[in-house]
């Protein structure tokens, strides 16, 4: 009988507290404070079974630590910390069902639990995988192929009790009968991870990218690896090469880069432009440009740059989009229009006789803007830092060929180089 499923989600849910990253145990406490009237009394430091407690979920031994956590949230009803993990060990615990009602069961109980610690305010990024368990308990299966999932299904209820060397067999096994099975190579290299195997752990992860590259699981759990072992530069690689892989979905693939960057205390370089022309269209003939307010000071260098940039944005509304995309049947905002408009939009800023002089009076996203553009990185910077539903439609293609170019785009641009002292 199939047993129930816990990491599968989590890996196609966030798993910002998954088995393989390396935040576990070293942040307690939710982000932001409580949204109640009165704050939450602070968990007392020194209450052992508190701390032991917490010692076995974080060591993932959720089954045993489950009963103790009800208990602790029994008496100290506002301990956010207490009632997460909890939460979380009931939806470990379900991995162990063989009864699939009872496992539906025991996900709706987990779910239930975490509302409660959101309504204390809790709002961290493991709450908001809990928060995303359909409320029926509903899961979604690893393979089509019964033995495939039973397999992986056996591996995840072993991992959850603990018996890594199993678990690991479970989805070996899972992995020959379906060699091309991302999450059983990706599951592999987990255990390694857990069992402190770092090299062994991005062999695997190695393999699911050469499964799929185009997922950004496994690029973040190897970057975890390399960063456990001492390798920063080679971790904020990988942590980029997630990013390329899966850039739109923020709250997981931007994790690892995140959380690589506030350790090395650096800041991730994300141009923003605040964009101040707007192009509206009432029928094919009749293309309005409207440029804001702010833009109309005699003094303001700028105004001229919007202006090419929203002139260029309507000649696509216009003809121009279906001479470029004839097979298209109604126009969309691409990225070579974006790309287009931004270099026009540059090109004017960059050729102003009296640019070099006026360069402190230009915000400082349009100086960015013109270095990216004469850095021949335009499109990157169209794809993912002005990328809109229909712009994004062109990322996947583009990314099959300039994934190189993404990559240099990430590291000249928008990550820096840690400190010496953090390589």
């Amino acid at each position: 009988m199939p047993l129930c499923s816990l990491r599968y989600f989590l890996v196609f849910a966030l798993a910002s507290m998954a088995f393989c990253t390396l935040s576990i145990g070293q942040q307690d406490e939710p982000k932001t404070a409580p949204a109640q009237s009165a704050p939450s009394p602070a968990p007392a430091k020194d209450d052992p079974a508190r701390d032991h407690a917490l010692e076995l979920y974080r060591a993932g031994n959720f089954v045993e630590a489950m009963p103790l956590l009800e208990q602790l949230s029994a008496d100290h009803p506002n301990d956010v910390v207490v009632k997460e993990a909890w939460a979380f060990s009931v939806l470990g615990y379900s991995a162990t069902l063989t009864d699939p009602e009872l496992c539906k069961k025991a996900r709706v109980r987990a779910r239930n639990i975490a509302l409660q610690a959101k309504h204390l305010g809790d709002n961290s990024d493991l709450l908001k995988v809990l928060m995303d368990i359909p409320e029926d308990g509903s899961q979604p299966t690893f393979s089509d192929r019964k033995e495939v999932d039973d397999a992986m299904k056996a591996g995840e209820a072993d991992f959850v009790r603990g018996d890594f060397d199993r678990a690991r067999e479970g989805y070996l096994r899972a992995l020959l009968l379906d060699p091309k099975n991302y999450t059983a190579a990706l599951f592999i290299g987990d255990v390694y991870f857990k069992q402190h195997v770092y090299g062994s752990a991005g062999e695997w992860f190695a393999k699911a990218i050469e499964i799929d590259p185009d997922r950004e699981t496994a690029y973040r759990y190897w970057g975890d690896a390399l960063w456990a072992l001492g390798k920063s530069a080679e971790a904020r690689e990988k942590y980029i090469q997630a990013v390329i892989a899966e850039p739109y979905n923020n709250q997981r693939s931007w994790m690892g880069l995140n959380e690589w960057a506030e350790r090395n205390k650096v800041t991730l370089n994300w141009v923003r432009l605040q964009d101040k022309a707007a192009v509206s269209q009432e029928d094919n003939t009749h293309i309005n440009v409207t440029i804001d307010d702010s833009l109309t000071k005699k003094d303001d260098h700028s105004m001229a740059a919007w202006l090419a940039y929203g002139l260029s944005r309507a000649s696509w509304k216009g003809d121009k989009f279906k001479k470029e995309f004839p097979n298209e049947p109604k126009y969309r905002h691409t990225m070579r229009e974006e790309v287009d408009s931004l270099h026009m939009m540059s090109t004017v800023l960059a050729g102003d006789k009296d640019f070099q002089k006026n360069q402190d009076k230009l915000e400082p996203s349009l100086l960015q803007l013109i270095k990216i553009d004469q850095a021949g990185f335009l499109e990157p910077f169209g794809l993912l830092n002005r990328a809109d539903g229909e712009i994004a439609q062109d990322y996947a293609p583009y990314r099959a060929t300039h994934r190189d170019t993404l990559y240099r785009y990430f590291d000249e641009f928008v990550v820096p180089k840690a400190p010496a002292q953090s390589q």
